[in-house]
């Protein structure tokens, strides 16, 4: 019988996908935190993963690029930009944190894997 890695590891690998493309974006928004006009942006996660279909590692699903939006700051600045630091270092650490947890069911999923495989 053979194993189908899609259906055995779910969404997990598309959610660490997206944390990969969200960290990459917030990542871009602090370092631009000081450039005049740049507007923040952010992925919508409920919305990626509502059209991603599972299997789907290796490449960044179209929505992605789709769903990426511009971030409301809370305040205005004179000069156009709409980074906030801190609201950004923010969605940093917890982007971070979520990823560890998609990473902790991944493993928890090969761990299954290999002791069906074993067959314990």
């Amino acid at each position: 019988m053979a194993i189908s890695f899609d259906n055995a590891l779910g969404v997990h690998p598309d959610a660490l996908n997206f944390r990969v493309q969200r960290t990459r974006i917030i990542a871009s928004n602090l370092a631009n935190v000081d450039t005049p006009g740049y507007l923040a942006k952010d992925l919508s996660f409920e919305t990626v993963m509502r059209n991603v279909s599972p299997g789907k590692v290796d490449t960044p699903p179209p929505q992605m690029l789709i769903t990426s939006k511009y971030a409301m700051p809370y305040q205005n600045s004179s000069d156009g930009n709409t980074v906030e630091l801190g609201v950004e270092q923010a969605k940093f650490t917890q982007n971070s944190m979520d990823f560890q947890t998609s990473l902790t069911f991944m493993n928890m999923k090969f761990q299954g894997l290999a002791k069906a495989i074993e067959g314990r």
